[in-house]
């Protein structure tokens, strides 16, 4: 049977449960789950969390908003990031591998064809790859979109069926429920220029994104016929629940 190919982003606000420091807890529930999940799917996994990681550990004599001090905290908390994960799974029988890859690599057409290459070796062999952004050499995750953008970059290029973006909300709210303080999942949206209009541009407390990265994520997904589905990921079991339609979330179709 052809295992179903899931892309699974993980921001900063979710690897940390809106603390200040890597949850344990949440690479362990993430990694159950996918253990849980073998027999069907197969995922690949790109993850935010190395400056959070490195905050864990170090304190830079500069300014946190300058960009090369946000650089060199990744370059200090990528390391630790994918030694948390590695613990973790390893307990589960999950072997993990790390690819750091840039927005560059997506404009060269030998790039591409390597990491997709790289990627399905890893993935046939039972490596989940476990994808960040180059953040020592570039800028564009730390100031524009919290890995959800490549995120989508990824899955067109994987060929995924299904891109999930863990968040800390339960989807995409109504912007009337959010006024009337009483959240209201859209659980389908088919077109996202109607969606945009109930989208706001408020920013997550660690990481860089927002609702609006995750809709121009789930645009890229869409050009290539792939699901994006917005799921809260501070729940525990998030992943099997949205695949089992037990909790609400946003599907884009």
């Amino acid at each position: 049977m052809t295992k179903k190919r899931i892309l699974l982003k993980i921001g900063s606000n979710t690897l940390t449960k809106e603390t200040n420091h890597i949850s344990r807890g949440k690479i362990e529930d993430i990694g159950m789950q996918i253990a849980a999940s073998n027999d069907e799917y197969e995922f690949i996994i790109v993850s935010s969390g190395a400056i959070a990681a490195a905050k864990q550990f170090v304190k830079l004599d500069h300014q946190d908003k300058d960009v090369f001090v946000k650089q060199a905290l990744a370059s200090i908390g990528q390391p630790h990031l994918m030694r948390i994960y590695h613990e973790n799974f390893k307990d589960l029988g999950l072997n993990i591998s790390q690819c750091l890859l840039s927005y560059s690599d997506f404009e060269k057409e030998q790039s591409k064809v390597n990491i997709v290459n790289t990627i399905n070796v890893l993935v046939k062999n039972n490596y989940i790859p476990i994808i960040n952004e180059n953040d020592t050499v570039a800028t564009d995750e730390i100031r524009f979109g919290d890995n959800d953008k490549l995120a989508a970059l990824t899955a067109v290029l994987l060929k995924v069926d299904i891109l999930i973006i863990a968040t800390n909300t339960n989807g995409i709210y109504t912007k009337a429920s959010i006024h009337d303080a009483v959240p209201e999942t859209i659980s389908l949206v088919t077109d996202l220029d109607l969606m945009q209009k109930e989208v706001g541009d408020s920013k997550s407390s660690h990481g860089t994104g927002g609702m609006q990265s995750k809709i121009e994520a789930a645009r890229i997904a869409k050009s290539a016929n792939i699901e994006t589905w917005v799921v809260n990921g501070l729940k525990d079991n998030f992943i099997i629940n949205a695949l089992q339609n037990e909790i609400p979330f946003t599907k884009i179709i």
